[in-house]
């Protein structure tokens, strides 16, 4: 260029709310907060990863005909962003590619043996993870992802193929290099080639899965890329539930010398708007061609930079606490799951204790008080106090609540058959669920399941029982979690001269299943803060037996915890979906196969051998 002088740009991060599966809705929405852009004089706007199918689809993916639509999708969102007078704002928005593909296909769309995953499902043609740069009614670039993830929740690897091309589109003088997500957390990807290449702008479609403390990675990991790509990055993060992941947005933007210029929200659609004064002057040179891996191509948009204008400051949200930040992760994955699917409501069983107790009030912040119904069910050893806090519960949240005794229908049982010891104990978690299902299909609401992820762990749930339900919000918190989050979502109702919505008796005594006379957790299990600590080694961080002993764990508590939980992996099969917030979630997050003869044991050490 001739003008080395600064050149700015309005730019905006579009971290928005999609449905799997809803190419016309998720259009709808581009074109919303298109417009929404365009009212804050914004030149370019990035959406989230695969926006267009929404994400993850899973094994839709492997369908031709959806593949097919999403390329549709994507020149049809191009034109009508244009139509409505959007075309002059770039557009980068994630989609489901496939090559060949309806519309105009990329120079490389011929499939050959090496485009194909190689693994033996069969597909047509080569599925790719993709982002897309539109501008005035056309389709400028595609990217197609590099680094395919394939570990934890991840399964790219399954149905995508990887790029080798990467565009670098210049807009209004500043050249912009487009990455997705994966690509970010890889050293010398496609961010290092973008550094090689030259670029003033790094932009990155994400849908990053929330997990307990990741905000913490984020801002490092962008400062990194940042720095090698010698280059402002743009991090736009997905919002909203799908299934067991919740996405917690916190999108943000980075200069190359690590200052963070803008920070989003947490779980809350927002649009982040930036004004960059970036030197073009700074990049030593521009260059195409093969670096790497990969495949620079260049194209043009426009030259002439735009119009001086005021800069306005950007936002830099502070990130929640702990413990605010998973309550609304649970709120958000239920909402978002009730919602999306399109059910009216949700029932649940209120026995006084704290598991019921937070399930109801999480139900009630993410749905409202009407489109919750609680359901007490005392059995004969239930005791006075249980019913009462039960119905304080519901009483504090505004929800609906009844009372179904129980006991006429389990003597009905026993009279039939002798049950004792633990299947009479069961029996009656059995009528219980058989009840609150029995009112889910009268009434149409989704019977939500209580068990924590401590009691999932060790198998103490019972099947078609406290286990039945359609959706587990607590799935993935453990027992010591489910009382912190209680005491901080009772302190957040104080700060707010609310009333508190979980009765501080079911915060303070001792955990029971109330199943036998005067039974207690503590009979059968350790102190849930010793359980935990196993549980997040074992389960979460997959240490075994050694390992776990030379982290400090009592080796009789060890033995024991791990045969409860290998023991119960069939349950854990069967088990309703719940909102993943750990760093690795009972589910499609940890998967053991149910018939499995190895248990950890101590390593032995041969005769002879080297310890």
């Amino acid at each position: 260029m001739s003008d080395q002088r600064p050149v700015q740009l309005r730019v905006a991060m579009a971290q928005v709310d999609t449905r799997v599966g809803d190419l016309e809705g998720n259009s709808e929405l581009v074109v919303r907060w298109t417009a929404k852009a365009a009212e804050e004089h914004a030149h370019l706007v990035v959406f989230p990863e695969m926006t267009l199918t929404g994400y993850p689809p899973e094994d839709l993916v492997l369908r031709e005909s959806f593949a097919r639509a999403s390329e549709r999708a994507l020149v049809e969102l191009a034109a009508s962003l244009a139509d409505q007078g959007l075309g002059g704002i770039a557009v980068v928005v994630g989609y489901l590619a496939h090559t060949p593909g309806a519309g105009p296909a990329p120079v490389d769309s011929t499939p050959t043996d090496d485009d194909r995953p190689g693994d033996a499902n069969p597909r047509r043609g080569a599925p790719r993870n993709a982002a897309a740069l539109l501008f005035g009614g056309e389709v400028v670039a595609r990217y197609y992802k590099r680094h395919l993830p394939n570990y934890g929740v991840f399964d790219e690897a399954r149905y995508f193929v990887p790029g080798t091309e990467l565009p670098i589109v210049r807009l209004h003088g500043i050249d912009v290099a487009l990455t997705i997500c994966e690509d970010l957390w890889v050293e010398g990807g496609p961010c290092g080639i973008a550094g090689q290449a030259g670029v003033d702008l790094v932009v990155s479609p994400n849908a990053s899965p929330y997990e307990r403390a990741k905000d913490d990675l984020r801002l490092p990991l962008v400062r990194r890329r940042a720095a090698e790509a010698g280059a402002t990055v743009l991090y736009c993060n997905q919002v909203g539930g799908q299934d067991e992941l919740v996405f917690d947005g916190d999108s943000m933007a980075v200069a190359a010398d690590g200052t963070l210029l803008a920070r989003s929200p947490q779980f809350v659609e927002h649009l982040a708007t930036i004004d960059l004064d970036l030197d073009p002057s700074s990049v030593p040179e521009r260059r195409a061609g093969r670096i790497g891996p990969m495949t620079v191509t260049r194209h043009v948009v426009s030259e002439e930079p735009v119009p001086a204008f005021d800069r306005r400051p950007a936002t830099v949200v502070e990130p929640l606490s702990d413990c605010e930040e998973v309550w609304r992760a649970l709120v958000l994955g239920l909402r978002d799951f009730i919602d999306k699917n399109g059910m009216p409501s949700v029932v649940l069983g209120m026995s006084g204790g704290i598991d019921s107790a937070l399930v109801a009030a999480i139900a009630v912040d993410a749905l409202g008080a009407d489109r919750v119904h609680g359901v007490g069910l005392p059995s004969k050893w239930s005791s006075e106090h249980s019913l009462a806090d039960a119905e304080d519960s519901a009483r504090r949240l505004g929800m609906h609540y009844s009372v179904v005794p129980i006991a006429p229908m389990v003597d009905a049982y026993e009279a039939s058959v002798e049950l004792s010891g633990v299947a009479a104990e069961n029996l009656q978690a059995r009528v219980r669920g058989t009840l609150l299902m029995g009112l889910s299909n009268q009434h149409g609401h989704l019977l939500l399941a209580t068990s924590n992820k401590s009691e999932v762990a060790v198998g103490y749930s019972t099947l078609y029982g406290d286990a039945a339900g359609g959706f587990a919000p607590i799935k993935d918190v453990p027992k010591t979690l489910v009382w912190d989050l209680a005491r901080w979502r009772n302190a957040h109702a104080r700060d707010r001269s609310e009333t508190e919505p979980i009765p501080q008796n079911s915060i303070d005594k001792p955990p029971s299943a109330e199943l036998a006379p005067g039974q207690q957790d503590s009979d059968s299990l350790p102190s849930y803060d010793v359980l935990d600590a196993v549980i997040a080694d074992y389960v979460d961080r997959d240490l075994g037996l050694a390992e776990l002993l030379e982290r400090g764990h009592d080796p009789e508590v060890v033995a024991r915890v791990l045969r409860l939980i290998d023991t119960a992996e069939f349950k854990r099969r069967q088990s309703a979906p719940g909102t993943k917030i750990s760093l690795k979630a009972f589910g499609r997050d940890r998967r053991l196969p149910v018939t499995n003869r190895w248990r950890e044991t101590l390593p032995t050490v041969r005769e002879g051998a080297q310890p």
